[in-house]
């Protein structure tokens, strides 16, 4: 099926019974993903499909409020002007409204879905130091460890904070490096040394480790969970 347009219940021809199967088409496909564990970025693809229609529904302006990253200036030109033929046109909206009305439950469902597994694999992660910890934590590095036991991911990390509507958000950015063979040399510590040693841009760098008994997909789920947790990790540490 692939991946729906940001627009897509106002794109072509608007028929309750067309857009009910491009929508099922489309949850199918997100879980299938979530079967295998595979949370990114279906996730955050259909959450930001069912606040858009919760956005479209309730306030055409929110639209370019909420989501100024993922709709261009033409979505929204598209959007306006369907406002405007829904003003005088009461056929369009009632078939309109039938599409959001069916749709929002039923991407509620999937979603409830994938996050029960983010929260199963969240709340068996576990986020720690490695060794002290320096007072500038921004950028460091992040060492993942999974169910497998085979070997240790090492990833540079570096944290950002942006602005939008009042309100700040802590956003973090990861850099793949290279994988370590868990063997007794090769501890989490030992790690730590030959980063420091190796790598001269960071010479003091804030290390924390994430590790899991759960095997799950790395670049799918893993990853982006543990990225959300280091970051939550070093707010709550900060504070």
């Amino acid at each position: 099926m692939g991946a729906l347009s940001e627009t897509w219940f106002a794109d072509g021809y608007i028929d309750f019974e067309l857009k009910k199967y491009t929508l099922l088409a489309y949850l199918q496909d997100i879980n299938q993903h979530f079967t295998q564990s595979r949370l990114y970025p279906q996730l955050s693809d259909i959450i930001f499909h069912y606040n858009n229609l919760v956005a479209f529904r309730d306030n055409k302006q929110f639209l370019q409020q909420q989501f100024p990253k993922r709709l261009t200036a033409v979505n929204i030109q598209k959007l306006e002007l369907l406002y405007e033929q829904l003003i005088a046109d009461d056929e369009l909206m009632e078939e309109l409204e039938s599409i959001i009305q069916y749709s929002l439950p039923q991407l509620n469902s999937t979603i409830k879905g994938g996050t029960e597994i983010y929260e199963y694999v969240a709340e068996h992660l576990t986020i720690f130091p490695v060794g002290l910890v320096p007072l500038e934590t921004a950028e460091g590095y992040l060492l993942l460890c999974d169910g497998r036991g085979r070997q240790t991911l090492v990833y540079t990390y570096r944290l950002t904070i942006f602005e939008r509507h009042d309100e700040k958000y802590r956003g973090i950015h990861t850099q793949y490096l290279q994988a370590y063979k868990k063997d007794l040399v090769h501890t989490i510590s030992h790690i730590k040394s030959m980063l420091i040693r190796e790598r001269n841009s960071l010479p003091n760098p804030a290390v924390y480790c994430a590790e899991t008994p759960l095997v799950v997909p790395v670049n799918e789920t893993l990853l982006p969970i543990a990225k959300r947790s280091l970051v939550k990790y070093i707010a709550q540490e900060a504070a």
